[in-house]
């Protein structure tokens, strides 16, 4: 499972975010997970809560936003976001498409006191 070393490398960056900014808690992390990512969010958030103890982020609440699949058409240019993995542009059912977003994960915001 890949997402406890992606817990571990959250937690170190929570630390560090923490410590540059005169902070003794983080109260709240907010991610941003693409679903093509690769990341399980359910793991994830199980092994945030198993890891969080004795940091910065032991008492904070976790918020996943899930992005979908966004796509934009080479063809006709339009961008869409996808409900399915399905590579077909909505628009003129194009396959020549590049992926804009919801591939990867991003630590979007901290609370801190």
């Amino acid at each position: 499972m890949h997402e406890y070393s992606v817990v571990q490398a959250l937690l170190d960056q929570c630390e560090d975010y923490a410590k540059a900014n005169d902070a003794t808690k983080v109260t709240k992390v907010v991610l941003k997970i693409g679903v093509m990512s690769g990341i399980e969010t359910e793991l994830l958030e199980r092994a945030f809560d198993t890891f969080k103890e004795k940091t910065v982020c032991e008492d904070a609440e976790l918020v996943i936003n899930k992005q979908a699949l966004t796509i934009e058409c080479r063809d006709c240019k339009k961008v869409s976001e996808l409900e399915k993995n399905h590579y077909l542009c909505p628009n003129c059912k194009s396959t020549n498409l590049k992926i804009v977003d919801g591939e990867e994960m991003f630590l979007m915001s901290l609370e801190m006191e």
